[in-house]
């Protein structure tokens, strides 16, 4: 597995994706802890038009305890991120990182195991999107 994995999806906005992509992470006990919104901040900062692009920074308080726990720098790779963008009209990529690949470097077998179990969760999002 890469560090990511995505599925495409059709609706007619980001919203109606981002609602849903939501209401499947908090089935998985995940809350959104941070948004960027990429179009707008790049037109704001940089005068580029972007398609619609959102970065959630998701967590699950229960994991994110568990690895801080057992590795108190594991801050700086948290939280998990999952990207919503539109790639054609009314077709969307959504995307979530790999918790094992991104913390992989970490080389502690108690984060490698949370990670796993992280991952998992991530990916009965993706699969409950539909």
């Amino acid at each position: 597995m890469s560090y990511y994995k995505e599925k495409i999806l059709e609706r007619n906005s980001l919203q109606e994706i981002r609602d849903e992509v939501e209401a499947a992470l908090k089935i998985e006990g995940f809350g959104i802890l941070t948004e960027i919104d990429i179009q707008a901040t790049m037109k704001k900062k940089l005068g580029k038009d972007y398609a619609p692009y959102l970065i959630l920074g998701a967590c699950n308080p229960v994991f994110a305890d568990k690895v801080l726990e057992a590795e108190p720098h594991i801050g700086t790779l948290l939280p998990c991120n999952v990207t919503i963008r539109e790639i054609k009209n009314k077709s969307y990529e959504v995307a979530v990182m790999d918790p094992a690949a991104a913390m992989a470097a970490v080389k502690n077998p108690e984060i490698e195991t949370l990670a796993k179990e992280v991952r998992e969760k991530l990916m009965r999002v993706l699969e409950n999107l539909n």
